[in-house]
């Protein structure tokens, strides 16, 4: 039996697909691996999961027909060649594409994991909104003969079934792509108040909120220390490094630069932070609870499943700078609450987010368990 994962992104396939891909070996299934302009050592970490790397074309934020039509040619090539028994793609692009191609090998299994809705789907400009149409449109036709549809929250999973994308006999949902826990220990927390926001440079993500709050509490709190890790992205809501400095004109927040392994910086922080307007299911904010942290987020799709409030942090309208600064305060003048909700943060990943839950629940979806 052989297997094809679909990203686009190569470092993802072993930080988020890892555990995954070793699963469907471990059961005797030949996997072959997905993604775009792998390097030399993506290529070798994808190789030790026991997965054979195969590159295909594909512009992950791009808009271009063209480069989307050569992104399909490739599949359906790939495809043809690889005669693959089942498929999991995740992201937009992977995901549509991949679905077409599919079509191309008779009783091939597609399953679609719906990691988030993304820029695409957050209504504005007539641009944003034609965008959110055109997108609607390609899942619906794509989706229409996929064994299984997976989502990472229940919100998300409703978006696709009211806008009838998918049915709902066909809607899944699991808890995120789940967190090693033997991978991320509990460490002590800092007797400082440190926070800490890991993402990509994206508006959505709640960078400028989070640089405004940031502000706001330093007025006050002055020894407050806020950090900011992830890399620039070249997405239409991507911000630049000209503008992150005009931004942080006052330097609240020390931004990082990105990074290969987060744990020092979570291990280092007191709070972690995710003022994020839309996700399938945080990874960054699960890898901070497995780690022993309290959660600052957002009441937003994917967010809210990470949080009980009061217990292990706080949720805040997305947006909302002021907010955010109020319950970076209350961590400030509550410290006696840190550990207890960072015992809860741990409890709640061991409790749902395990990855090797996560992922006993997906080789179900697919029937191999």
């Amino acid at each position: 039996m052989k297997a094809l994962v679909i990203g686009a992104f190569p470092p993802s396939l072993t930080r988020f697909r890892g555990d995954l891909i070793k699963g469907l070996g471990s059961k005797g299934i030949s996997v072959v691996a997905l993604a775009c302009n792998a390097k030399e050592e993506d290529i070798a970490a994808i190789e030790l999961l026991g997965a054979r790397y195969v590159n295909y074309s594909v512009e992950r934020n791009g808009l271009s027909m063209a480069s989307d039509i050569k992104t399909l040619l490739q599949l359906i090539q790939i495809f043809r060649r690889e005669r693959p028994d089942l498929v999991l793609s995740y992201t937009i692009k992977p995901i549509i594409w991949g679905a077409f191609a599919a079509r191309h090998v008779p009783n091939c299994g597609f399953y679609a994991l719906v990691t988030g809705l993304g820029f695409a789907f957050q209504k504005g400009s007539w641009k944003k909104n034609l965008l959110m149409k055109l997108v609607v449109f390609l899942y619906k036709v794509a989706l229409k003969r996929s064994s299984k549809v997976i989502f990472q929250n229940p919100d998300n999973k409703k978006i696709f079934i009211d806008l009838g994308i998918v049915h709902e006999n066909k809607a899944v949902v699991v808890n995120g792509s789940g967190v090693d826990i033997t991978h991320f220990n509990v460490k002590s927390l800092p007797s400082l108040p440190k926070f800490l926001l890991i993402a990509r440079l994206l508006g959505d993500k709640g960078i400028r909120e989070y640089i405004e709050a940031a502000r706001i509490v330093k007025e006050k709190y002055s020894m407050a220390e806020f950090q900011l890790v992830g890399p620039v992205d070249p997405s239409p809501d991507g911000i630049s490094l000209k503008e992150l400095e005009c931004l942080n004109g006052n330097s609240a927040v020390n931004y990082l630069g990105e990074t290969d392994d987060v744990r020092p910086y979570i291990e280092s922080c007191s709070i972690f932070v995710l003022p994020s307007y839309h996700e399938g299911l945080p990874r960054t904010v699960l890898e901070a609870m497995a780690t022993g942290r309290p959660i600052l987020t957002t009441d937003v799709p994917g967010c809210r499943e990470t949080v009980v409030n009061g217990e292990n942090g706080w949720l805040v309208k997305k947006g909302d700078a002021e907010q955010l600064a109020e319950k970076m305060i209350w961590f400030i003048e509550n410290q006696s609450e840190w550990q207890r909700m960072a015992n809860a943060s741990r409890a709640m990943v061991e409790d749902k987010f395990d990855v090797h839950k996560v992922n006993t629940e997906l080789l179900k979806i697919m029937e191999l368990n």
